[in-house]
């Protein structure tokens, strides 16, 4: 067969195989089903894979930012912003170009050693989750697409999701001069039943970026070296 029918016999399959992808159903009417592209055609299983596990990535960090800022309004309306959601959008608003974005350059652990600060005059949940933002791109190392020759290291994600354990760990405990929580979280509603939502959405990350770092290091055969992070000085682990 001659070059340009080969490949117009792999348009025709990689057509019909998205054609025939079933989207999840889910109770919000939403749908993460992709849409075909010719750049998949230099994608393998595993470049499809990581791509996925990084939208959730960024998903689940979305979903913690906005819970954070409704949570904590002073924040937001320190930051200039006339909502919740607008403080959040203007947060991820980079991504679409992030490779090429000013935000790759920011140093993550001094925003994230910021927010903790008591003499911080900023605002704080935009110091946390852009500070984990940048942290978890660069675990992909700032590629938002992946292809056959695209290089993934097991080690930064790993790494990623222990630090993101011991932020996860500081932002609970952490308490201001009056006792009072740095920033509100998790807490009890008016009868007395905890909110989790918080627990489940760090739970979720951590969740994600440790089963894309076996994955890794599965398809490279580079074994993970097993770390933690000092909560107590919050030295984190290097991405």
């Amino acid at each position: 067969m001659n070059p340009p029918a080969l490949v117009a016999c792999l348009l025709s399959a990689a057509l019909v195989a998205a054609c025939a992808a079933q989207p999840i159903q889910r109770r919000d009417g939403s749908s993460s089903l992709r849409s075909f592209s010719v750049r998949d055609l230099a994608k393998g299983d595993i470049d499809n894979v990581v791509e996925i596990h990084q939208q959730e990535v960024i998903a689940t960090l979305k979903s913690l930012t906005l819970k954070l800022y409704r949570r904590n309004p002073a924040e937001w309306r320190r930051a200039g912003f006339a909502s919740a959601e607008d403080a959040t959008t203007a947060l991820f608003s980079p991504l679409p170009g992030w490779p090429t974005s000013p935000q790759v350059n920011r140093d993550w652990e001094a925003a994230l050693f910021d927010t903790w600060r008591h003499d911080y005059a900023g605002d704080r949940v935009g110091a946390l989750m852009g500070g984990l933002l940048v942290m978890h791109m660069a675990a992909f190392g700032h590629r938002t697409e992946f292809f056959l020759l695209s290089e993934v290291d097991a080690q930064k994600l790993y790494n990623a999701a222990r630090n993101t354990e011991a932020v996860a760990w500081k932002l609970a405990s952490a308490r201001d001069a009056r006792g009072q929580p740095v920033l509100l979280s998790s807490g009890y509603d008016s009868n007395g039943v905890p909110n989790l939502s918080f627990e489940r959405e760090f739970g979720k990350l951590i969740g994600i970026q440790d089963t894309l770092a076996k994955v890794i290091e599965d398809k490279n055969k580079r074994a993970i070296r097993f770390g933690v992070v000092n909560v107590a000085s919050m030295v984190f682990l290097p991405i």
